[in-house]
């Protein structure tokens, strides 16, 4: 027969479990220190921390500093980054790859690769290593604020790198990492994807990324721009920062992401004014009103670019873009004159690489 024991006995027998157990796991706990403490500290400083480790009064102070230093070992109150400290991270590691960090060009542009910061720096043999935000604005896409994932005014992440890096799609993979998204744990497929703007007369090879199933960014090697070869391979990374920021936050609503971390989200910033654009890009514009400006613009433009002066030329070209989309998003062209729209606007993209290149030169 099993011996029969009081109720005294089984609760003294209850305590000794678990002073046993806590003397385990405080000496656990301290290999686990001294373990992490020694990969992280001890090693590439050589500093001697093994008194301090041996006094309990200190394991709460080691336990956050673990916390706090090892990324394996994430915070339980760690939350992923809101979207101004995505576009802070992304300055950070691409400032650390060499990249001069620019401000958004002051210019009503449809895509950050129209930036002269991108166009206009691919040419030539000139080096260049830049990486900034832009806000883009594409008349047509707006609706009214009613759509959770469709804007006509987002931001773009752009960085050019020229020339090519040997390992530019490793750089991007890195950069992901820098934002909380892991290679090793998500489906990066890179999809074959040539890139062409027919406005600017650009292309390249590239690729899109998905992450598990999403596009995120655009990867290119320029080829041509204003419809002059490059001379200097470059690669230009295009992250769709609203995109990315949905899929690292876990939200399926743009207007629900968190702005700043502080209770502040991107609809509060911005929601009213994609209404009002709506209403302007589809039913307010004085079409009679862009007709002209388009054509002072034009004018404009080629004659800077006659003086030689390609960046205010090139201003007068991206104004002339915008008001083009303008009128597109009215639906006062047609196809037959979208596409003569184009080629002019594109004419003026020429001239201005042109008016570049030759000052490059001197």
């Amino acid at each position: 027969m099993l011996p029969r024991h009081s109720v005294q006995d089984v609760a003294r027998g209850q305590k000794r479990c678990k002073r046993a157990a806590a003397r385990v796991h405080q000496v656990l706990f301290l290999y686990a220190t001294h373990i992490c403490m020694v990969w992280r500290i001890m090693r590439p400083a050589g500093l001697r921390l093994g008194v301090y480790l041996t006094v309990p009064r200190h394991q709460a102070t080691l336990r956050s500093f673990i916390l706090t230093m090892d990324p394996a070992s994430p915070s339980p109150t760690e939350r992923p980054l809101s979207f101004q400290d995505l576009i802070l991270t992304l300055h950070q590691f691409w400032s650390r790859q060499g990249c001069a960090i620019l401000q958004p060009y002051d210019q009503e542009i449809g895509a950050g690769t129209l930036s002269p910061h991108t166009t206009l720096r691919a040419l030539g043999s000139t080096p260049w290593k830049a990486a900034y935000v832009q806000p883009c604005r594409r008349p047509s896409d707006g609706r009214y604020g009613q759509n959770p994932n469709r804007l006509q005014h987002y931001y773009q992440y752009q960085v050019l790198l020229k020339p090519t890096p040997e390992e530019s799609q490793k750089l991007l993979l890195d950069s992901y990492r820098a934002i909380g998204i892991d290679p090793d744990k998500h489906d990066i497929r890179f999809v074959e994807d040539d890139w062409e703007n027919p406005t600017i007369g650009a292309w390249g090879l590239g690729w899109e990324v998905w992450c598990d199933g999403m596009e995120v960014t655009q990867f290119t090697y320029f080829q041509q721009v204003g419809g002059i070869p490059v001379v200097l391979p470059s690669t230009e990374l295009t992250y769709g920062l609203e995109r990315l920021a949905m899929y690292v936050q876990g939200v399926e609503n743009v207007y629900d992401l968190d702005y700043n971390g502080a209770g502040l989200t991107y609809g509060d910033v911005f929601l009213r004014a994609e209404q009002d654009y709506s209403r302007h890009n589809f039913e307010l514009a004085d079409t009679d009103l862009l007709f002209r400006h388009f054509a002072d613009a034009e004018k404009e433009s080629a004659a800077l670019a006659e003086a030689g002066v390609a960046q205010p030329a090139y201003d007068q070209c991206l104004k002339a873009s915008h008001l083009f989309n303008l009128l597109d998003a009215r639906g006062v062209i047609s196809v037959s004159e979208r596409a003569s729209y184009i080629g002019r606007v594109r004419t003026l993209a020429k001239l201005c690489c042109e008016t570049w290149l030759a000052g490059e030169d001197k």
